[in-house]
């Protein structure tokens, strides 16, 4: 692995753990708000993350999540590769501002790249703000090449009037068990390979959301893997986002976008947040027609020759953030 900077005193990969939480949270706010600064929003301030959500993908990306130290021992860069099945893609990944223009950046990547590829997948994808072209640049001399927008939409509901949803929890023991057999056949289904089952599992463990079914008269015909767990430290839960979505088609995609508002309003959660795949293009122009509104974008890149696969029917939306 590409892993020695001599001229920079930067040592690593080694595995990043729940220990290395607060220094991952320091360098990942301090990175962000850099670059906000630097695209013009200087009074952006990114907050830490809540300590629950790094736990989460850390565990998700397994041997995947990798940090740098300095020469004093301090966390000064990390990148959190994730596999999904034949889905590999990397984020959050951060360098500390100090350290920034002297090639940890590409080590970074080329590591996690290294790493995702010995993994043996067919997607290799990551996200970054569209509107940063050096961003852009950077991983386009590094192999990828930019795709598709995620635009982030979020929908304040209503928390009555909502049918009674049907949920992975409330499904207990062999029920349960085949609920998750079903969302991993689902999601196979609509792009060969793709597996969400470790998220699902995940999720339910650490008691971060749950998952919304769509059951049809030949078995599921949709999932919906969300959280509602506040996403930055120390705030309380104000949505749910929705992380995973797999859906059979037009009809299923509409009855999961409505099982899991029902779902937030049974929390007491008024804004449910989406990141729709604008390859999507029929599921976007529903979710805008529903009142949901859009907030952000990313770019979607893929590496050279792992493209995104796009099935021929159904949605299929697999979040690259956590």
């Amino acid at each position: 692995m590409r892993a020695w900077l001599p001229e920079q005193q930067v040592y690593g990969p080694e595995p990043a753990t729940e220990r290395d939480v607060a220094g991952l949270n320091r360098v990942f706010a301090e990175a962000f708000t850099d670059r906000y600064r630097r695209d013009g929003l200087v009074g952006v301030r990114v907050p830490h993350l809540n300590p629950q959500v790094w736990r989460y993908a850390l565990l998700d990306a397994g041997a995947g999540s990798m940090l740098w130290r300095d020469e004093a021992g301090q966390i000064a860069a990390f990148n959190i590769a994730h596999r999904s099945g034949a889905e590999g893609w990397m984020g959050p990944l951060a360098v500390r501002p100090d350290r920034q223009g002297a090639g940890v950046g590409k080590t970074l990547v080329r590591t996690a790249v290294d790493w995702l590829l010995e993994q043996r997948v067919a997607t290799l994808g990551l996200e970054t703000m569209p509107r940063t072209v050096e961003n852009i640049g950077f991983y386009a001399r590094l192999g990828f090449s930019p795709a598709h927008l995620t635009i982030t939409l979020t929908n304040d509901i209503a928390t009555r009037g909502h049918a009674a949803p049907s949920l992975l929890s409330q499904r207990k023991g062999g029920a349960g068990d085949e609920a998750v057999a079903a969302a991993r056949r689902l999601a196979h289904e609509l792009a060969a390979g793709y597996d969400f089952t470790r998220e699902i599992l995940l999720t339910a463990e650490l008691r971060l959301g749950d998952a919304s079914l769509v059951d049809g008269d030949d078995g599921l015909n949709g999932v919906v893997l969300w959280h509602s767990a506040s996403l930055a430290e120390g705030r309380p839960k104000d949505e749910v986002r929705i992380l995973k979505l797999a859906a059979r088609d037009a009809r299923a995609f509409e009855a999961a976008i409505a099982g899991t508002e029902a779902a937030a309003a049974r929390l007491g959660i008024r804004r449910v947040a989406i990141r729709c795949q604008t390859r999507y293009d029929e599921a976007f122009r529903y979710l805008v027609a529903r009142g949901y509104r859009v907030r952000w974008t990313d770019l979607r890149m893929t590496y050279e020759g792992y493209p995104e696969p796009h099935p021929p029917r159904g949605v299929l939306f697999s979040n690259w953030e956590i």
